[in-house]
């Protein structure tokens, strides 16, 4: 396991580095919530070598329930982490460092008995982009330089959690251990967290994925912002998948902290997934219903910050459809025993970016959050409410509005109100178009698979996969202009294949494997690529987007019926002439721009996909994969 091998040198005591006795260190601290006997005694176990490792002060057993929350956020409201947001119903602002903003993928890192186990070994890497490998010696040598007695003076919280409904055969169990009150208030919000968690463990197999996390205590031991506390010089995210184990150390943020989400529910899950036959991705889930009656339900995967979240919760132009949401970032599917690829939404709550999000762009989410929420860096206003880019500018009358660093604020200053990648957590079963069938211990039956993300040339608003292994290509070869969700800079076209670059819990060669062999598992759906953020030669976009991408949707679900509504292009099936439905659009669509498929850009495509599979994958790659690739470049070389 992580901890094995860890040694902590008692206080005040000469000689070499001795182990504590867990079981005596676990008998002298205070469990000052909860009780010990409703632990199993593998999470006993598992609690006790955390508590030999970081010395906390005290444990608190989570149960989830209100009066937990309540003494959490007294807790949080001395220390200054959050701030009560008095216009809204049980809603908080917290304030990270500003070194603590965002995903931390250079130092997120996956450790397996050998290094192509994690990603693809290629001579022509350089750096590797699809991962980050760490040898046992070192992710111990990491531990060991970090954790010991991390959580001294502090509260040990032990997390019990179901990625899933509590009891579904779909769903998994995590035991996350932390130092953060903030984390134990998201992690109740992002997934179903506390006692009934401990009961499933006593009645079922006992198996649950084993998650530390702490914010740290920087090496120099001053502690720049108690209200926020991180070591983000330290900061590092550790996995293993062999045994189920996550560990992170020195971040708050959610992306590093609430270890349901990307570690858990995509690196760990996916490499369980690949044990069990099934798919672990970051998509989102909506259902669609006709005008008729008829409903399907759609996966799709955009990277962070491309509108996933505004397309589960879309609310369509075209007359007579109705979009519900099952969730908006994770999609566990599984094929049933009737061979229907079924799917879950492991999480409980939205951790969606602020900015952008409005009453014009995304009315369902502006429904949904203003209760019982998190939010984090967004700015704040005078009389008790929230603030960012993007928010209509009645918000911002007669207020004055503080930043989210803490300082006043104003749009002359040329600054922004709110970081890029401030958030919302906020409780998925408040959205008003939740699925009925969204916590449907059986999932939800997947029609189609989308993939897509902000290309603003040469890719049109939608097309078709030919068929599975077409698709996969599609997936594999995907590409999207960097975000703010993650430390880099964005206008820069990133690959990222499955919009998983950064979760990927194993060799991508290996995962384009296991997807082809989804073909031979069950019945399949389709697959399409969606582009709605294309733009003309003026730097405008060409589409509307957000309720008029009901179109394309419409058009997907006649597809899904059957219906012979494309032609063939090099790139895969268009909508043929007249097929998308544009009745009503307001100004004048382009559609001719939108789906032009300039030849000189397509061979230059193909040519950075090669040399990107050459570089990232090399023999690792699949050769029905190869084989795509081979297929696109004829046909681009005959347009």
């Amino acid at each position: 396991m992580l901890l094995k091998g860890v040694q902590l040198l008692r206080s005040g005591l000469a000689g070499p580095p001795k182990c504590y006795n867990f079981r005596l260190v676990c008998r002298a601290l205070s469990v000052q919530y909860g009780d010990a006997k409703t632990l199993t005694p593998a999470v006993r176990d598992y609690v006790d070598k955390c508590v030999n490792l970081c010395q906390p002060e005290r444990v608190h057993i989570c149960d989830g329930s209100p009066a937990e929350s309540k003494l959490l956020q007294g807790l949080m409201l001395k220390q200054g982490t959050i701030l009560p947001l008095l216009k809204y119903e049980n809603c908080w602002l917290a304030r990270t460092n500003p070194a603590d903003v965002a995903r931390v993928e250079s130092k997120t890192f996956i450790s397996t008995e050998r290094k192509e186990q994690t990603v693809p070994v290629t001579p022509n890497a350089t750096p590797g982009t699809l991962g980050n490998w760490i040898s046992e010696t070192d992710l111990q040598a990491a531990i060991a330089e970090r954790f010991p007695g991390c959580m001294k003076g502090r509260t040990m919280y032990v997390i019990p959690f179901s990625m899933g409904p509590v009891g579904s055969p779909l769903s998994k169990i995590g035991i996350e251990i932390t130092d953060s009150p903030y984390v134990v208030e998201s992690m109740k919000i992002m997934t179903r967290a506390g006692a009934p968690v401990l009961q499933v463990l006593q009645q079922g197999d006992g198996q649950f994925v084993k998650c530390l996390h702490s914010v740290g205590t920087p090496a120099s031991g001053v502690q720049a912002q108690a209200s926020w506390p991180c070591d983000p010089e330290r900061t590092i995210i550790l996995h293993k998948p062999a045994e189920n184990e996550i560990v992170s150390y020195g971040s708050g943020y959610g992306g590093n902290s609430l270890l349901g989400k990307k570690c858990f529910a995509l690196r760990i899950g996916s490499t369980i997934a690949k044990r069990e036959g099934w798919l672990a991705e970051h998509m989102l889930i909506l259902g669609i219903t006709n005008p008729q009656g008829k409903k399907i339900y759609v996966a799709a995967a955009f990277p962070s910050a491309c509108g996933k979240t505004n397309l589960a919760m879309m609310t369509p132009t075209l007359p007579g459809y109705k979009v519900e949401c099952v969730g908006d970032d994770i999609a566990w599917m599984k094929f049933d025993a009737q061979g229907v690829l079924r799917a879950i939404n492991p999480e409980n709550g939205f951790f969606g970016v602020a900015p952008g999000t409005s009453r014009a762009t995304n009315p369902i989410a502006m429904d949904t959050i203003f209760r019982n929420t998190v939010f984090t860096n967004v700015a704040s206003t005078s009389d008790g409410g929230v603030y960012w880019e993007g928010m209509e500018e009645a918000q911002l009358a007669n207020v004055t509005v503080t930043d989210w660093l803490g300082k006043l604020w104003s749009r002359e200053s040329g600054k922004p109100a709110a970081h890029p990648n401030s958030r919302f957590c906020t409780p998925a079963a408040q959205c008003p178009i939740i699925d009925p069938a969204w916590e449907d211990s059986a999932g939800v039956p997947i029609s189609a698979i989308l993939f897509g993300g902000r290309r603003p040339a040469g890719v049109p608003l939608v097309y078709e996969a030919r068929d599975w292994a077409h698709g996969v290509f599609i997936g594999a070869s995907m590409r999207s202009e960097a975000t703010a969700a993650a430390e880099h800079k964005a206008k820069v076209i990133m690959h990222d294949p499955f919009a998983m670059r950064p979760f990927f819990g194993y060799n991508f060669g290996d995962y384009l494997a296991h997807w082809l062999s989804m073909e031979k598992r069950g019945q399949v759906p389709k697959i399409f690529h969606v582009n709605w953020f294309r733009k003309s030669d003026e730097g405008k976009f060409l589409w509307p987007g957000f309720g008029d991408n009901s179109r394309v949707l419409d058009w997907i679900f006649r597809r899904v019926q059957g219906e012979n509504c494309f032609e063939e292009s090099p790139i895969g099936r268009l909508p043929s002439q007249g097929a998308l439905n544009v009745a009503g659009l307001p100004g004048n669509v382009d559609l001719k721009q939108l789906f032009e498929l300039p030849k000189e850009f397509w061979q230059q495509e193909a040519k950075e996909i090669e040399q990107y599979f050459d570089a990232q994958v090399g023999g690792h790659l699949p050769r029905p994969v190869a084989q795509q690739l081979a297929e696109l470049k004829k046909r681009v070389a005959s347009m």
